[in-house]
C-alpha cells in the first residue's frame, strides 16, 4: 500500500492518498475515522478510547480508482444488487467531493457531494462524536434504491449474535421468504432481506466483548450478509469469520424526500 500525503485540511484532518484512492483522515479527541473519496465511504471508525475499529476492511483491498472498496460501508444507489450495471450502483465508485466540515470539541461534521454537472445528485453526512451517524439524502433520482452496505467487524462470527431481527426474511439464496430465529447466530452462507419494523439492530460481538447498536431509520429494510466459505472478490478465504453485514436500506420502498440515517453505538 503506497499511502502519500496529498494536504492538511484542518488541525486533525487530513486528504492522503491510497494508492489510487484520495482518503480523508480524521484523528479526533472522540476518535478516530477514514473515508474514502470515492463512493464517500466510512472505510473506518474508531470511536474514542477503543482499540478495535468498528468496521471490516479487506486485508486484500487494492484502492484501485473505478474499483468497489470491499469493507467499511460502501453507498450502493440509486439501485441495488444487480438490477442494472453496474452492481449496486455507480455512487460507489464515483468521487465525491468533501462539501463541509465542521469541528468542535464534542463532535465533527462531514458532508459529502456527489455531484455532475454541478447538479447535485447525493449527499451523505458523517457526525462523529460518542456515536457515529450516516445520514443519506437522495436529490432527483427517481425510483431510487438505497444501501448503506455496512461491513461490521467482529472478533469470531461463530461467537456472534444478532438481536432483535424479526423471524420473517427473504432468503436471497432461495428467493423465497423463511421463518429464521430470532436471535440469529450465522453458521453458513446467509444473504437476507428483513423488514426495518424492528430497530435497533444489535450485534453481540462476544470474541470482542462489545456490543455494536444499529439504529435504523426512515429504512424499510436490513439486509444481513455472510458470505461463509464462498469465494467472494477482494476476500480471503476467511475473512468472513472477521465480518458480518448489517446494511440499512430502502430496498423494498423506494427513496422518499425524507432522509435515511443510521446511528451506530458501541457498548
Amino acid at each position: 500500500m503506497n499511502i502519500e500525503l496529498i494536504k492538511q485540511i484542518s488541525n486533525g484532518l487530513a486528504l492522503y492518498h491510497y494508492n489510487e484512492i484520495p482518503v480523508v483522515e480524521l484523528t479526533h479527541a472522540v476518535g478516530s475515522a477514514k473515508i474514502a473519496l470515492q463512493g464517500a465511504q466510512l472505510l473506518s471508525w474508531k470511536p474514542q478510547n477503543t482499540n478495535q475499529d468498528v468496521f471490516w476492511l479487506s486485508e486484500i483491498e487494492p484502492f484501485k480508482q473505478g474499483s468497489a472498496i470491499r469493507g467499511g460501508v460502501p453507498i450502493c444507489f440509486p439501485w441495488f444488487a444487480n438490477v442494472k450495471e453496474p452492481m449496486h450502483g455507480f455512487a460507489r465508485i464515483k468521487l465525491w467531493d468533501l462539501a463541509e466540515y465542521q469541528i468542535t470539541d464534542e463532535q465533527v461534521a462531514l458532508t459529502f457531494l456527489l455531484q455532475e454537472n454541478d447538479i447535485k445528485i447525493a449527499k451523505i453526512e458523517m457526525l462523529f462524536s460518542k456515536e457515529c451517524e450516516l445520514i443519506f439524502t437522495n436529490y432527483h433520482q427517481e425510483n431510487a434504491q438505497l444501501a448503506l452496505h455496512s461491513y461490521f467487524n467482529i472478533g469470531d462470527i461463530e461467537q456472534t449474535v444478532l438481536h432483535n431481527l424479526p423471524t420473517k426474511t427473504f432468503d436471497k439464496l432461495t428467493n423465497q421468504y423463511e421463518t429464521v430465529p430470532s436471535p440469529r447466530i450465522i453458521r453458513e452462507n446467509v444473504d437476507c432481506i428483513y423488514s426495518a419494523e424492528k430497530s435497533p439492530t444489535l450485534i453481540e460481538d462476544q470474541a470482542n466483548q462489545r456490543t455494536i447498536e444499529i439504529e435504523h431509520i426512515n429504512a424499510s429494510d436490513i439486509v444481513v450478509w455472510n458470505p461463509w466459505h464462498k469465494p467472494t472478490g477482494s476476500m480471503t478465504e476467511t475473512a468472513y469469520k472477521t465480518m458480518v453485514c448489517v446494511e440499512t436500506g430502502r430496498i423494498n420502498q423506494f427513496l422518499d424526500d425524507q432522509p435515511v440515517r443510521v446511528k451506530i453505538r458501541v457498548k
